[in-house]
Order: C-alpha cells, then sequence, then structure tokens
C-alpha cells in the first residue's frame, strides 16, 4: 500500500502547473455554495462546454437558492430544456427548497450529501471548492490520473477498490486549496493524462513521478 508522502509528491507540481492552465470557467471564479452546487449538478454527465451557456441563463434567471426554491416548475424545465436528465432539475428545486428551510447551504460534506441529487463526488466536490473543506472528489479523470501515477492494476469498476482510490486522493489532498487540487486533477485528466493510449505525457507536470510511464503500461491503465 501507498505511503502519504508518495501521494503527498503530487501537491506541489500539479498545482503550479493548474497556475498557467486552469481552465476559465464562471464558477470558478466567483465559488459560492450556490454557484458552484449548480454547475457540479449541470455538469453531471454532460460536458463542460455544452453547459457554459445553460449556466450563464440559469443563473439570469435564478441568481439565488431561494428564487430558484420559489420557482415555477413548468419555467424551470423550460429553461433546462436540452440539457437532458430532468431529474436532475427537479432535484435541484427539491434541494433549493430544503435549503431554504434551513436557512442556508450546509457546509459538510455529510450535510451536502443529504441532499436530493447530490451524490459522493458532488459532495466532495462542492464541500472543497465553495467551503474549502478536505474532501476528494474522484470522478474517472483522478481515478485514471491516480491508476497511471501509482501504477496500480486495482480494477476502477469495482465499489471496493473506488474506495481505495478514494483513501489515495485524500491522503494526496492539501490542507490549504482542497478545491483547487480537486479541480487540478479534473483539468489534468481532461487536457492532458487523456484516456485510451496516447495521453499527453510530455506535457505532465507529474511525468517524471508517474510509475505508468516509466513502466510503459500508459495504455492499459486503468484497468476497467
Amino acid at each position: 500500500m501507498l505511503k502519504d508522502y508518495d501521494l503527498k509528491q503530487l501537491v506541489s507540481p500539479l498545482l503550479q502547473w493548474f497556475l498557467n492552465h486552469a481552465r476559465v470557467l464562471p464558477w470558478r471564479e466567483e465559488p459560492t455554495p450556490y454557484r458552484v452546487w449548480v454547475s457540479e449538478i449541470m455538469l453531471q454527465q454532460t460536458r463542460v462546454a455544452a453547459v457554459l451557456g445553460y449556466y450563464a441563463r440559469f443563473l439570469a434567471v435564478f441568481p439565488t437558492v431561494e428564487a430558484l426554491a420559489e420557482a415555477d416548475e413548468e419555467r424551470l424545465m423550460k429553461l433546462w430544456g436540452g440539457l437532458g436528465y430532468y431529474s436532475r432539475a427537479r432535484n435541484l428545486q427539491k434541494a433549493a427548497q430544503e435549503i431554504t428551510a434551513l436557512g442556508g447551504f450546509p457546509d459538510t460534506y455529510d450535510g451536502l450529501l443529504a441532499l436530493p441529487g447530490i451524490g459522493d463526488y458532488t459532495a466532495s466536490a462542492i464541500a472543497a471548492a465553495a467551503f474549502g473543506r478536505r474532501e476528494p472528489a474522484v470522478d474517472g479523470n483522478v481515478l485514471r490520473i491516480l491508476s497511471r501515477f501509482t501504477g496500480s492494476d486495482l480494477d476502477i469498476l469495482d465499489a471496493k477498490n473506488r474506495k481505495i482510490f478514494r483513501t489515495w486522493a485524500a491522503a494526496a489532498l492539501p490542507a490549504e486549496r482542497p478545491g483547487a487540487f480537486n479541480q487540478a486533477l479534473m483539468d489534468l485528466g481532461s487536457a492532458v493524462c487523456l484516456p485510451g493510449p496516447s495521453p499527453r505525457c510530455g506535457d505532465c507536470p507529474l511525468a517524471h513521478l508517474c510509475a505508468a510511464l516509466q513502466e510503459g503500461k500508459q495504455a492499459v491503465l486503468p484497468v476497467r
């Protein structure tokens, strides 16, 4: 099993890379809980490029969680039209009503996880980005990076193994700027540590630490 020290080697080169290569996204520029939450729900099963226009229009009509809680359902669905997976919009409003009743957003992983439409990844992403909580947000990009970085042949589709990867991500996560670290992993996975046989290893800030690159195993990792 890996030691925390090995995983913490990720932090410095990754955050330095992120300073120069971070995607400019509206919810990152103003990471309030509401803005981060709406973005994370929209990004479920939807590409960033497809979300941007919808996000801007949504925030223009529903600028606060209270406005969303009181929204006419027909208007909400019309605004969501084209994004698909309409249960996301319904759960968004249900959660907005619960948040309003609570008097504000829960600021912990467990509190966020209890809201409709929020699972492990989304709760972690919001807790880290909006509240500075040290919670690892582990999606397919992160699983791929960690698999390659460690040279792990654990099957990432196995739920038990996903818990192991989450533990590794938590060990790497810095106490300061945990949201930026999570976002840096996402950006690295979407732009550099690409799936399939041709990741852009020459552009990777972690190449000198990557077990898969050293062993020539990039094309076969992660194991599915």
